[in-house]
């Protein structure tokens, strides 16, 4: 057999089975991500939003590629994929000190990808020498076409490495790493590298989109109103990813949400996740470290949500660290409530952030005291356990589910 070139019918077999790939139901990619992001080795990567969904659009452009150069020429070898996705993901992977994260990154979609497509080989042809080439075919196809692409990215980002890494954003988001990590930097030091002032109290931000090609501009206009609402002066701003600002405002109470919501409607696809508020360089630390556990908890949750600070989510942040657990928590508290209208889960919610007082918790949703008492009463009938007996449980059930997407 002529290693080069594969049989007509082997050749039929990998076309017919890249054809499979491209109409692949949107599930099947899901699937084929998921895969790849919970790695112990992605945990970095899957941990950060931003950085999870630009390392998606990567993996989907080359599977795609793959198979689509498959269906034009099965077997052949396919030219290095260097598109505006690849690219991108590898950029932000490089201003993030993850630079080799983003070769692991393609060897585990590779493995995944070829897990994949061997149940897709079973699938196509039971005949032992058939498939053993198909095998041998593909694998050589897929396995070459990833080196290609690494390479070829790689020779392309070195080029870029020292203007990724040098200058003002690097030299802060240097520092800040260096505090993250406790490092022993006075705050003086640190202060004079960073322009900014550590012996304040500050409250931190991260600021983000997930869109493909989002607008920068964007990010540092929200930026500069978390300050304008905090009445603060002109905050600290790191650029983490393209995508991505890590925000730290002079500010003694953190920003209103509700007023951050009105500006950030006009702010296409921005999202922003709040620290706690402290004094001095552990306060810029933790403010930090809070307000990153607050933007993982709404990409944990796949949230809608487009704002959260840190007090708010807290408590949600806690229970649903183990999705699982998190999820048979909520079912056996809720039962039935689970799914039941929003204006029931809400009224539910409010009277016992209420501390159980009818009056006020009307008050609050602009409720006529007669339907909340309805609503009330069909959530006992719902419930596993009277509200009563239950409430606090009950409370930080819905919590969770009033941040989780659907």
């Amino acid at each position: 057999m002529d290693r080069q070139r594969p049989s007509e019918p082997v050749r039929e077999l990998v076309r017919r089975g890249a054809r499979m790939v491209l109409d692949a139901p949107q599930g099947w990619l899901d699937e084929l991500d998921e895969a790849i992001l919970s790695s112990p080795q992605m945990q970095t990567i899957a941990d950060d939003p931003v950085l999870a969904e630009s390392f998606r659009r990567a993996n989907r452009a080359n599977v795609l590629a793959w198979a689509a150069a498959n269906v034009r020429d099965p077997g052949a070898p396919v030219p290095a994929n260097v598109v505006p996705e690849l690219l991108a993901a590898s950029r932000d992977l490089v201003r993030r000190g993850l630079r080799e994260s983003a070769v692991r990154a393609y060897r585990i979609g590779q493995n995944a990808l070829w897990e994949h497509w061997m149940s897709i080989a079973f699938e196509l042809t039971s005949d032992p020498q058939e498939l053993r080439e198909l095998l041998e075919v593909s694998a050589r196809s897929l396995f070459s076409f990833i080196d290609t692409t690494n390479a070829a990215i790689a020779a392309q980002i070195q080029t870029e490495v020292e203007e990724l890494t040098r200058g003002t954003h690097a030299e802060r988001r240097e520092v800040v790493e260096l505090i993250m990590a406790g490092a022993p930097i006075s705050p003086q030091h640190a202060a004079s590298r960073l322009g900014y002032n550590l012996e304040q109290t500050h409250t931190a931000a991260v600021i983000w989109s997930e869109l493909a090609g989002s607008d920068s501009s964007q990010l540092d206009q929200a930026s500069e109103a978390l300050a304008r609402i905090a009445h603060a002066a002109r905050p600290l701003s790191v650029i983490a990813s393209a995508a991505t600002r890590w925000v730290w405002i002079p500010a003694r109470v953190a920003p209103d949400p509700p007023q951050l919501g009105k500006i950030i409607d006009e702010l296409r696809g921005v999202r922003i996740a709040v620290g706690s508020t402290g004094h001095g360089i552990e306060g810029f630390r933790r403010s930090h470290l809070d307000a990153l556990a607050t933007q993982r908890l709404l990409a944990r949750l796949h949230s809608p949500q487009r704002i959260a600070s840190f007090g708010i989510i807290q408590l949600a942040s806690l229970v649903t660290e183990n999705p699982e657990r998190a999820d048979q928590f909520i079912k056996d508290t809720l039962g039935e409530l689970e799914t039941a209208s929003p204006e029931v889960r809400t009224a539910v919610l409010a009277f016992v952030t209420e501390q159980c007082n009818l009056s006020r918790a009307s008050a609050k949703l602009y409720t006529h005291r007669n339907t909340l008492l309805r609503r009330l009463t069909r959530a006992d009938q719902l419930l596993p356990r009277p509200l009563e007996e239950n409430s606090v449980n009950v409370a930080v059930a819905l919590d969770v589910l009033r941040w989780r997407g659907g």
